[in-house]
């Protein structure tokens, strides 16, 4: 399950594109995962390990990737570490679930992600594990948790 701290943690990694480029492993785009994510969230397609084609910007490394894609490969790569998802756009947010479907994922967000109307995540600020299906409430947390942020 997707597990969601609202603002900031002390483990959190928050600059995930920082990170990306000293951590990645050029093999991490080879999987069908990495090559769905930067097909749909980037239009570009992974030709080899560290080589990635666009129709507008041409050929390029994996290092050039969007945020978003770079922070969902974190994710998938190093799940025991606490990424801050909102380096991602809202065309993430399926594949933040898809990755949390078979193991806990915690990350932390500091803006109301749009996971659209068909979700669940736990919201972990302050020890509570309260599991949320409903955008309404969802975005009423969001609010609470990161007004004074």
């Amino acid at each position: 399950m997707l597990r969601i701290n609202f603002g900031s943690l002390p483990d959190e990694i928050y600059n995930t594109e920082m990170f990306y480029e000293n951590q990645y492993d050029r093999n991490w785009v080879m999987d069908d995962f990495a090559k769905e994510i930067i097909k749909d969230i980037d239009s570009s397609e992974v030709i080899a390990p560290d080589l990635i084609k666009n129709d507008v910007f041409g050929s390029f490394s994996s290092t050039e990737l969007s945020a978003g894609v770079k922070t969902l490969l974190l994710i998938k790569n190093m799940p025991n570490k606490i990424f801050n998802i909102s380096n991602c756009g809202d065309n993430c947010a399926k594949y933040l679930l898809k990755l949390a479907e078979d193991r806990d994922i915690k990350v932390t967000l500091h803006h109301a992600m749009d996971f659209g109307k068909n979700f669940s995540v736990k919201v972990i600020n302050e020890g509570k594990r309260k599991e949320i299906n409903d955008a309404t409430e969802f975005l009423m947390l969001a609010h609470r948790y990161l007004k004074g942020e």
